[in-house]
């Protein structure tokens, strides 16, 4: 193992406040059980009011005193780094190299020993959250240095969108406006891409614990409109990158922004994969779920999570505003049963339930090194449209061309908007990958030290917003080994009411309400922060 880069000691402690995520990781025997289930009366919450705008900027760190350490796939997963792309066991299944399931529902890489415990420059250089790796600026400048606009949060680029599609059916099969699956459906029509590497459901012959979602390959467009709406599940991108290697054509690669930032990684070590590789089409994210969100999902519908056959993580009702998600299950037989988020315990997303810790240290919300990029519009009037609105950041002009015919025709529906409009559509992400980030790179922690562009900064954070950052991120720890305590008790309810009482923290904190909240208020005026932080 290589010597790693002294760890930055812990910040001062936040008096009082800094305690408050202890109920948090208190013992479960202090209070009692939850049941099973929950009722939706007991569970509902008001949707949170959006965030005041920010605008964030990315600072430089710090120039650092020696090169990056190599580092070996035990390391990355040990710190925390590992969001399980795949990127590291393309090729190498013959080497015994795979990927597989953890203990907490999340994917991680597989294979010999000496393999996971060896330090590899090609490795480092490989994945999208080692220190060594290019970062986002980097692969950017490379991939658009004509792109003749910039902005710190959203990156390199030619133009911003605001609209959805008018051509059906994308809008309507869509969780959004339906843009992805269409510019992916342009490209293959055009014949400029063979085949769209995207997520798709795995359908009933996945069978009980098997993944409900995993990368696959379309090449028609009804194989690609299988595919549409969104998924927070764990998946995987090694089976599809090896595909691409062994058979020759042109290929375009939808996916979240280190998912898309691993497949540039790899290009640049795989002339195969470089030259096989057309499009990179990228979607916003928030983080990456675990697959126990799923069974949290039915241990609160009052179902068996082995019944489970398929997930719709976002139902879409044109009759009520997009930014309501509602969650259902399929079951063996044909059944469902449904649940709006906001009447789950873990339904607040911002809470980071179940999150992946890599996501901790991420600093792309918008997938900056993709050619074309997607979100949802979430501010007024798109949140409210049920039908679902994208905001689109074009970086490639051919992607330019083929939107500007898509809108001079008819068939896309389409707005300028500019780079402070999509920040503003995603300023809670935004916050927690720039202002948090920030924070969080100065806690003492063990392992690799993630190199970001955001330098490490706690100057000027309020009491109660650093009391907002250390709570989300105990909730994100310990949702997984709650979650993995009551599976393996077989009581649900364990998790259900643990999760119940760190969102009352978590809501008393942020969103100042709650029967916490007065309580926390007291506590912050004694400490002299202002109102509102």
């Amino acid at each position: 193992m290589t010597a790693q880069p002294p760890v930055t000691p812990a910040p001062p402690a936040v008096p009082a406040v800094a305690s408050l995520a202890a109920p948090l990781v208190a013992p479960i025997a202090s209070s009692p059980a939850a049941p099973a289930v929950a009722s939706p009366a007991a569970a509902s919450a008001p949707v949170p009011p959006p965030a005041p705008r920010v605008a964030p900027t990315v600072t430089p760190p710090p120039a650092l005193s020696a090169a990056p350490p190599v580092v070996s796939p035990r390391q990355i997963i040990r710190s925390g780094l590992c969001i399980g792309c795949g990127s590291c066991a393309v090729g190498r299944a013959d080497r015994g190299v795979g990927m597989g399931w953890d203990g907490y529902g999340q994917i991680r890489p597989q294979g010999a020993p000496a393999w996971l415990s060896t330090p590899d420059a090609g490795f480092s250089a490989r994945c999208p959250f080692s220190p060594a790796a290019a970062n986002e600026d980097a692969i950017a400048a490379a991939r658009f240095p004509d792109a003749p606009l910039h902005d710190g949060r959203i990156g390199r680029h030619i133009s911003c969108h605001v609209g959805a599609v008018a051509q059906p059916p994308f809008r309507e099969r869509g969780s959004s406006g339906g843009l992805t699956t269409w510019v992916a459906a342009e490209l293959m029509a055009r014949g400029d891409i063979d085949g769209v590497l995207h997520v798709h459901p795995a359908g009933a012959e996945g069978g009980p614990g098997q993944p409900f979602f995993g990368y696959r390959i379309a090449r028609t467009a009804d194989a690609l409109m299988a595919g549409a709406r969104s998924r927070y599940h764990p998946v995987h991108l090694a089976q599809v990158l090896d595909e691409v290697r062994a058979v020759p054509g042109r290929y375009a690669v939808i996916g979240i922004p280190c998912f898309i930032k691993a497949v540039h990684l790899a290009r640049a070590q795989d002339a195969v994969l470089d030259e096989r590789i057309a499009v990179t089409l990228g979607l916003f994210c928030g983080h990456m779920k675990s697959a126990r969100f799923v069974t949290s999902f039915a241990w609160q519908m009052g179902v068996d999570p082995g019944r489970v056959r398929a997930v719709e993580y976002r139902r879409k009702d044109t009759a009520r505003p997009a930014n309501v998600y509602t969650a259902e299950l399929t079951l063996d037989g044909g059944t469902t049963a449904v649940r709006d988020w906001w009447n789950l315990a873990d339904g607040d997303w911002g809470a980071g339930y179940f999150q992946n810790s890599a996501c901790n240290f991420c600093d792309d919300v918008v997938a900056e090194t993709a050619d074309v990029s997607f979100g949802d519009a979430w501010v007024e009037p798109y949140s409210s449209d049920g039908r679902g609105t994208n905001v689109v950041i074009v970086r490639a002009p051919r992607i330019q061309a083929l939107i500007d015919a898509g809108i001079a025709d008819g068939r896309l529906e389409l707005s300028p908007v500019d780079a402070g409009f999509v920040a503003d559509t995603q300023a809670a992400g935004l916050r927690q990958r720039r202002e948090g980030l920030a924070y969080r790179l100065t806690w003492a922690r063990r392992g690799i030290r993630p190199v970001k562009r955001v330098a490490p900064s706690a100057a000027g954070l309020p009491v109660r917003r650093r009391a907002v950052y250390r709570t989300r991120a105990a909730i994100s720890a310990w949702s997984h080994r709650m979650a993995r305590l009551s599976a393996a008790l077989g009581r649900p309810g364990l998790y259900v009411g643990w999760a119940r009482r760190a969102y009352a923290v978590y809501e008393g904190l942020t969103y100042r309400r709650g029967r916490l909240a007065a309580a926390f208020d007291r506590i912050e005026r004694r400490l002299g922060g202002p109102p509102g932080d």
